[in-house]
């Protein structure tokens, strides 16, 4: 487990091992926007494991700050380059293990698909949201990058959206953690994880997935690579890595098929 605050991660350890948790749990400092940290996190697991099984990329602000810039200079950070810095910093000790994952927490807000579509029907439509918008969408694509190039390596890559969960990313006060009481359960996202890294989701890597199965129209199809291969039973397309993509037009946007 790892965090900013060491006491808020230690706290969140003693409530997990309180409930009854199996299994034993250590705790690490790591702020994904200090390199520092980052080194310091990846020298405490070299000497405690000498490898790393599985990566959980999940970092993530949500900033609405009325200054353009400056939720723009704070999404990139905490939610592109940070978790890319991790990646980076982390893979030589994911490489060690047996079966590495490398799990990228997005959201299908990330999805230009769903942003292009009409306001009537898009989901997509977040007062001051385009920053973190655009984040999710770049994370999508570091995961692409990523499964591209060290999935042949034996590194499992998914890009992973929780759903609207309880969450302190919209703040801390109840109201903003409840989502103003439509969100959802946190645990079946960590249910969604754990399968992911327990193996159980292999026939979907390197794509993006959602609950129990893969996410359709997703920021995916338009990155290099990702082309619509079935259809789930909503008749709506699944995305996955294929190797020749050709351009096709369609209303403006530029999709890769």
């Amino acid at each position: 487990m790892a965090g900013r605050s060491l006491e808020k991660v230690e706290r969140a350890k003693s409530e997990l091992e309180t409930g009854g948790l199996k299994g034993s749990l250590s705790t690490v400092q790591l702020d994904v926007t200090d390199e520092r940290s980052i080194e310091q996190a990846v020298a405490v697991v070299q000497e405690n494991y000498g490898r790393l099984d599985a990566l959980i990329n999940n970092a993530a602000v949500g900033c609405r700050d009325p200054d353009l810039k400056t939720r723009l200079q704070l999404s990139m950070d905490t939610n592109v380059i940070g978790p890319a810095m991790v990646a980076a910093a982390f893979r030589p000790l994911l490489l060690k293990a047996q079966k590495p994952y490398s799990v990228f927490v997005s959201s299908g807000a990330g999805s230009l698909t769903r942003a292009a579509a009409p306001p009537e029907t898009s989901h997509s439509r977040l007062p001051r949201g385009e920053a973190y918008m655009a984040s999710k969408a770049a994370l999508n694509m570091l995961a692409v990058q990523e499964a591209n190039e060290f999935g042949p390596e034996g590194l499992k890559v998914f890009a992973m959206c929780p759903g609207f969960v309880v969450s302190n990313l919209r703040g801390p006060d109840e109201e903003a953690r409840s989502g103003w009481g439509k969100a959802g359960d946190p645990l079946v996202a960590g249910k969604t994880i754990f399968s992911i890294i327990q193996g159980e989701r292999d026939t979907d890597v390197s794509k993006f997935v959602h609950k129990d199965a893969p996410a359709s129209i997703t920021s995916l199809d338009v990155a290099r690579r990702f082309v619509p291969t079935k259809k789930d039973d909503k008749d709506e397309e699944i995305y996955e890595i294929k190797p020749k993509p050709t351009k096709q037009k369609d209303s403006g946007i530029e999709k890769l098929k």
